[in-house]
């Protein structure tokens, strides 16, 4: 039985060799199976690792929001006699990530997983915030719809002062001015907002002020990678 590795993609167009250690390239370097949400985005991914053996006599399956349920054990086939690496469109597999299914589904037929250290942008917001890293909750996406979205924000603020909790949530590039929009709305103006963008990038913005002081300096978000934090 093989071993199943969760790979970390890159952040962002940072080279492979300053994101990930040795040891994890080496790994990388010894797997010809691979579970991917997209395969060009895997393909990238792998070159620029600089991997020995022709991409093309790699093999890819794809795992996305568009593979059925009913699927998805088969992904686990190849384990019967190779190793098989997960890698995320970006940041590490699981987490925010559809890769978490196949490895729940690893644990039941006593498959060993191996998770490889990496960047993710969840955690590196977070230990840069200055907010509370000993209690904190990762929330996900929020609601689209703008009356739902904002009620999570309230609820989410009352949680976090009721418990002294850092909330944790992101969102879909294109939307983050709309969310940083309702965040002002909503937020109380003493509650602590970080913004962590770009994170690894040229253009890296990781700034926690109260949010009475962003309404005087919004950042542009649209289409960067972000990850909101906010501690009441």
């Amino acid at each position: 039985m093989g071993t199943l590795y969760l790979i970390p993609n890159l952040l962002s167009g940072n080279a492979v060799k300053e994101a990930l250690p040795p040891y994890v390239l080496g790994i990388i370097q010894k797997i010809d199976h691979f579970i991917v949400e997209d395969v060009r985005t895997a393909r990238r991914f792998l070159s620029k690792a600089e991997i020995h053996q022709p991409i093309d006599q790699l093999y890819f399956y794809e795992l996305n929001e568009h593979t059925p349920k009913e699927n998805i054990e088969a992904l686990l086939s190849p384990l019967q006699d190779n190793d098989v690496g997960i890698i995320s469109e970006a940041g590490v597999p699981g987490v925010a990530d559809p890769g978490a299914e196949v490895v729940r589904l690893a644990h039941r037929q006593k498959i060993k997983v191996v998770p490889l250290i990496g960047p993710s942008s969840i955690l590196m917001a977070l230990m840069a915030s200055g907010l509370n890293g000993q209690s904190f909750a990762f929330n996900g996406y929020l609601p689209i719809k703008q009356n739902e979205r904002m009620e999570r924000i309230r609820f989410l603020e009352r949680r976090s002062a009721s418990e002294q909790q850092t909330q944790i949530f992101i969102e879909t590039p294109y939307r983050n001015m709309q969310l940083l929009e309702d965040l002002l709305k909503c937020c109380k103006p003493q509650t602590s907002l970080c913004i962590a963008a770009d994170i690894t990038g040229q253009g890296e913005l990781i700034i926690t002020c109260t949010v009475e002081q962003w309404k005087t300096k919004l950042p542009a978000l649209h289409k960067i990678p972000t990850v909101f934090l906010l501690q009441a």
